[in-house]
């Protein structure tokens, strides 16, 4: 018998740590074959709620946000480009760092179309691994494109305020729940998988939550 979980994957498009968790996440899923079906959905969270519309110099905010030395954010990020690599995931140069805002609006709607995952990798991929500006507009409707939605409609959406009432709901409910940082894995709304975990983490917690599930499916069906 197969588990069926929901799993709510809260997280920035701007957090490399996402990244790396949505790949070892997957390559749970995978190992775990028919013994789980994921009902995977992806929702928002802004690391930098303020970040202005250019942007930010990466190395001068993440010295303003943690003190961090040029030397210490070098050791950092080469030690995501590892993590990366052992789970798939390329890591490229970044320089700036930007407002994720309207990228959340348009994984929104991308839900709704059910292109949601394809498009939160392709935003991951642009922005990690190309160094592309996922606040650009322009950028926003090509990735959009390129996973089979709608550009004229993407850029209807994003040139309007749809669907940032919705956004901002999810947030605060995140927010409210006492999730302070990304990646959050929730499954079936109640058992939480914090940080870029490596892919043996999230495979025996998956799986422990599977087997609970299914022996409880068990104790309730009539003999």
């Amino acid at each position: 018998m197969t588990a069926q979980l929901k799993i709510d994957f809260v997280s920035d498009v701007s957090c490399p740590w996402c990244a790396i968790g949505l790949s070892s996440l997957e390559i749970a899923l995978d190992r775990l074959g028919n013994q789980i079906h994921a009902d995977l959905h992806f929702q928002p969270f802004e690391l930098n709620s303020q970040m202005p519309a250019e942007g930010q110099e990466m190395v001068e905010h993440l010295a303003e946000k943690y003190g961090s030395t040029p030397e210490q954010i070098a050791q950092n990020h080469e030690a995501i480009r590892a993590r990366g690599e052992g789970v798939g995931f390329t890591f490229g140069p970044r320089k700036r760092i930007y407002n994720t805002f309207d990228a959340h609006r348009l994984l929104h709607w991308a839900e709704l179309e059910g292109h949601q995952a394809a498009l939160k990798h392709a935003l991951f991929r642009a922005y990690f691994t190309d160094g592309e500006d996922p606040s650009s507009h322009e950028v926003l409707v090509r990735l959009a494109a390129s996973v089979g939605l709608d550009a004229a409609l993407a850029s209807e959406i994003l040139s309007s305020d749809a669907y940032a009432a919705e956004v901002r709901e999810r947030e605060q409910f995140y927010l409210d729940r006492g999730i302070g940082s990304v990646p959050a894995i929730i499954i079936n709304g109640k058992h939480l998988i914090q940080g870029g975990q490596p892919p043996e983490v999230f495979q025996r917690a998956l799986l422990q939550v599977a087997e609970a599930q299914l022996q409880d499916t068990e104790g309730t069906t009539p003999r």
